[in-house]
């Protein structure tokens, strides 16, 4: 069985990109390899841009590699909130935007033959409880003002008491890695550069803009894009202010009987996502959901068995071959930022926030990015420009949030014996030792490693996360592995790391 590892990232080659050796001058730098970055490069390198794409890690093995990988313009129940929070033109644009998103990827797998398991079929919402229904209404009536042509169904196609739900029609679902592959791949047949392992640990704002690589590597670079989920250089915006890190988990299950041809979410929580997806000779069903904020859920493996069970009550299952989890950022508005950095950047870009909806809303960012380079403005720029005004009723999650990471600061410093250093194989936790915290970890091997747990971004006091084995910081869901290597940002710097003792 393989637990905590992406079914698309296993069905798929790892990637062999170099990484960056030398000085470069480019005409674009991208900062992210996922959906945003490499869609983006592609379609600024057809412009004939000079475009590199700088990525950490591996490409699509981050938010792109560990997505439910729906391609959808019904984000939950959002229309409704939209009109009231923003008004009737923008809430259209945002579901006009995210349309044309659906329609970019399946035009683009389509004349471009890529196999990628794509499936157009119909996404649904729907609720189990009753004081929903009301909800599901108001929006159903939102969508059909703002012509999205909703369709209300009172019984449903899953063997659950629904009591309503909406479907949108024509919506998709496909392999993500395998798509951005055959991106990836078409962008360097055209002269694009990717580099691997390559991360950009400094920003150098000018009218060329100057990138430092952790290996002290300049890079040159007319523009830059910021596409690394959560952005890799702030310029004062204070954009961990403004981004709240969830993690949601998800599970493959083999079952006895094929799955109803659709895409499913619930209204309410705990949130359950299912779709399916077709493995060779065997249909993979993937369930997600059970999200909670980095670092302040309970234990992980909780999370994992409470989606088997809610799995084993609906389906005659076989067995659980897959399950993993990922990070997405929400923004306070729950609409993503897009576009220039701050008001004041003329030549940094970023694209963030996307909020679990990150194939159609991460296509729509390269779309606008695109737009904006090229032809000078977006359509869609003021309703998902980052330095937007904060309307009223987001301004309390602002609050909250702020509030939240506060409450995580303080209670961080505070000297608290966790346990001492009497580890089993293969667990970790915190520790204390001459009255300061450590992170501890005892590998399969008996091999004990020690972190300093005080985050490197802005102090927080990391969690650990088992069944990951990660160390994630409940501010601003930085994570980081078990020998203090970054895995998600905004960190920039590793942890301290002691093999042994930290002294």
């Amino acid at each position: 069985m393989n637990f905590t590892r992406s079914y698309w990232i296993d069905s798929t080659e790892e990637t062999k990109y170099p990484s960056l050796k030398e000085d470069l001058t480019i005409d674009i730098a991208i900062i992210g390899g996922g959906i945003v970055g490499i869609t983006s490069a592609l379609l600024l390198q057809k412009e004939g841009f000079k475009v590199a794409l700088f990525e950490g890690n591996k490409i699509i093995k981050g938010a792109s590699g560990h997505t439910t990988a729906k391609i959808t313009s019904q984000h939950n129940l959002i229309y409704d909130y939209l009109i009231k929070t923003f008004g009737f033109e923008k809430a259209q644009q945002y579901g006009e935007a995210n349309e044309k998103a659906l329609e970019f990827i399946v035009d683009k797998i389509e004349k471009n033959n890529i196999n990628c398991n794509l499936e157009v079929l119909p996404s649904y919402v729907y609720t189990l409880q009753d004081n929903y229904v009301s909800k599901i209404e108001r929006e159903l009536e939102a969508c059909h003002k703002l012509g999205l042509n909703p369709h209300f169904k009172g019984t449903f196609l899953l063997s659950l008491p629904i009591k309503a739900s909406i479907e949108f029609r024509d919506q998709a679902q496909f392999h993500p890695r395998k798509y951005l592959l055959a991106l990836a791949k078409e962008f360097v047949s055209l002269g694009g550069l990717i580099y691997e392992d390559t991360r950009i640990v400094d920003l150098e704002e000018g009218s060329i803009v100057t990138l430092t690589t952790e290996d002290g590597i300049k890079i040159k670079s007319d523009k830059v894009l910021s596409a690394s989920h959560f952005p890799c250089y702030d310029g004062s915006a204070k954009y961990f202010t403004r981004l709240r890190p969830e993690r949601s988990y998800l599970i493959g299950v083999t079952a006895k009987y094929d799955f109803p041809r659709g895409m499913f979410i619930s209204a309410e929580d705990p949130k359950r996502s299912l779709r399916r997806q077709n493995d060779q000779e065997k249909q993979l069903i993937l369930i997600g959901g059970e999200s909670h904020k980095t670092g302040e859920g309970k234990e992980t493996e909780f999370h994992f068995n409470a989606l088997n069970n809610f799995a084993t009550d609906l389906f005659a299952i076989d067995k659980e071959l897959y399950r993993w989890s990922t990070q997405d950022y929400i923004t306070i508005d729950r609409v993503p930022y897009i576009g220039k950095l701050k008001s004041s950047s003329e030549n940094i870009y970023v694209a963030t926030g996307f909020g679990k909806w990150g194939m159609s809303g991460g296509t729509n960012a390269a779309i606008m990015i695109r737009d904006m380079i090229v032809k000078g403005s977006s359509p869609y720029e003021d309703l998902f420009c980052p330095s937007r005004h904060i309307t009223p009723p987001s301004i309390k999650n602002f609050i909250i949030e702020n509030l939240d990471t506060a409450k995580e600061l303080v209670k961080g410093k505070l000297k608290i014996n966790s346990g001492n250093l009497k580890l089993d194989r293969d667990e970790g936790k915190t520790v204390s030792i001459d009255g300061e915290k450590y992170g501890a970890y005892k590998d399969t091997e008996g091999t004990l490693h020690l972190v300093d747990i005080t985050c490197t971004h802005l102090g927080c006091e990391l969690t650990w996360n088992c069944a990951e084995r990660t160390w994630d910081c409940p501010c601003h869901g930085s994570r980081f592995n078990f020998k203090g290597e970054i895995l998600e940002g905004p960190a920039l710097e590793p942890l301290r790391y002691f093999k042994g003792k930290p002294y």
